[in-house]
């Protein structure tokens, strides 16, 4: 079965079906999904959700275009909430200087910091990066952040950086993106990169694949996701699915 490691169930774009929707995966072939905090409000809503389904674990963590609304105090709640049981990760923390707030300067002091509480949390990480690849892949060698391991989520970058990442033990996330017609380097990381670091994801609601590209997403299209994974590497599809699923597993520590 499949296991969804980044999703944003959370998101008001589920608001009238939630309950439907994440009641019909697990016999759809959905075994488990990671839900992924993107700030305070949205980390409370993503403890709530794990606690109301069993499939369901969360991150914890503010997104670097949220990082304004960070403080030692909620840092400290950020903290506490990652000893929560359910809890699996830090994230998504990183860079995104796609827009120009919030300033970079803060954002690298709250993607630090929350290197330091995964680490201290002893939690894999959860990275976001766009349009950022030198200050976050400087930032992680600083920090050694092979150490604490994780996902480097949406990987969007090209081969030689794939390269760093993979050399550093970290998982790639794939999703929907790979099933895009004009996704040239994302397929060549694809190609290139041992099965065995791969992991399956959606982003949902965002980043629906070929068929479904500019509707809502949900872990109920990940197959999609995982055929063109399995023609790229030239394998059946039940075998993406397999070993992606031991994959997150191994990610998230989570047991049998």
């Amino acid at each position: 079965m499949i296991i969804d490691t980044h999703t944003h169930y959370d998101d008001e774009a589920f608001d009238e079906d939630r309950d439907a929707l994440l009641s019909s995966l697990k016999e759809q072939g959905i075994e488990m999904a990671v839900n992924i905090g993107a700030n305070i409000e949205r980390t409370k809503k993503t403890l709530d959700l794990t606690e109301s389904y069993p499939f369901l674990y969360g991150a914890v963590g503010v997104h670097p275009s949220e990082t304004e609304e960070l403080n030692e105090s909620l840092m400290d709640w950020l903290e506490e909430a990652a000893k929560k049981p359910k809890v699996v990760a830090i994230g998504e923390i990183g860079l995104d200087y796609h827009w120009e707030e919030p300033e970079r300067e803060v954002q690298k002091y709250w993607f630090i910091r929350q290197l330091s509480l995964a680490r201290k949390a002893g939690l894999p990480v959860v990275i976001h990066s766009r349009d950022a690849a030198k200050d976050t892949l400087d930032i992680m060698k600083e920090h050694k952040s092979w150490e604490i391991g994780g996902v480097i989520h949406c990987f969007s970058y090209g081969l030689e950086l794939a390269k760093e990442y993979l050399d550093m033990g970290f998982y790639l996330g794939i999703g929907g993106v790979v099933t895009f017609a004009n996704a040239k380097k994302l397929k060549e990381v694809v190609s290139y990169m041992p099965l065995d670091r791969i992991v399956l994801e959606t982003d949902c609601p965002y980043l629906s694949p070929v068929p479904f590209r500019g509707k809502r997403n949900s872990s109920l299209n990940l197959p999609y996701v995982a055929e063109a994974i399995s023609q790229l590497k030239g394998i059946t599809k039940e075998k993406v699915i397999e070993i992606t699923n031991e994959n997150a597993r191994k990610l998230y520590r989570l047991g049998q």
